[in-house]
């Protein structure tokens, strides 16, 4: 098992909250109830590290965690969440837009998608966005363990539009988790953030 240890930092819900430090960034984003907060809990290896809800659309800001010496996680609210209000919508999307195109020291986006149903609208977009800022995009297949092994393969197609393999994880069974470890401590290794970020 790779050693992997993050700590809660802080919550941020506006740019003026970003933590000014010269850690690589690695963004976790996808849709709501896509088992962000679990699969955290997972690569930590530490089971309330992040809070897990069965209510959608609970995590609103952008919550930071450190990862050894010089490595960030980032995990960002998830998005298309029918029953949140409009005007707080509106202002999760712009602030997680303005930390993806802007925030100097993102260095990749982990997206998460449900394997049963593959990348949507929402997941091609942020995947386009962070590959005009030259950020590395990681695709990761929750829940896996909902699969059968013959649906296996169809459900690898559904992520041919990413161009990227995914990695299929399961926080429940821990299919995945060592090697999403190691993508993500690649990061840290292969970019450098020459200043922090203190706007």
């Amino acid at each position: 098992m790779i050693r992997f240890t993050a700590e809660f930092v802080m919550s941020a819900f506006a740019r003026v909250g970003w933590p000014r430090w010269s850690r690589s960034e690695v963004a976790l984003a996808g849709r709501s109830n896509v088992g962000k907060s679990s699969l955290l809990n997972a690569l930590a290896g530490v089971k309330g590290l992040a809070r897990t809800s069965k209510t959608p659309g609970r995590t609103r800001g952008l919550n930071f965690f450190t990862v050894g010496d010089t490595l960030a996680l980032c995990d960002l609210p998830g998005f298309g969440y029918a029953k949140m209000g409009h005007g707080e919508a509106a202002k999760i999307a712009s602030m997680m837009h303005e930390y993806i195109h802007e925030r100097v020291n993102l260095a990749a986006i982990a997206i998460l998608v449900d394997c049963r149903r593959g990348p949507q609208h929402d997941e091609l977009d942020l995947a386009a966005m962070a590959a005009d800022r030259g950020i590395e995009v990681i695709p990761v297949a929750t829940k896996c363990d909902k699969l059968r092994r013959s649906e296996r393969a169809d459900a690898l197609k559904r992520f041919d539009s990413m161009r990227v393999r995914p990695i299929f994880c399961s926080a429940t069974s821990g299919e995945g988790i060592d090697e999403l470890r190691r993508r993500i401590l690649a990061v840290d290794r292969s970019v450098t953030v020459k200043h922090a970020d203190s706007r």
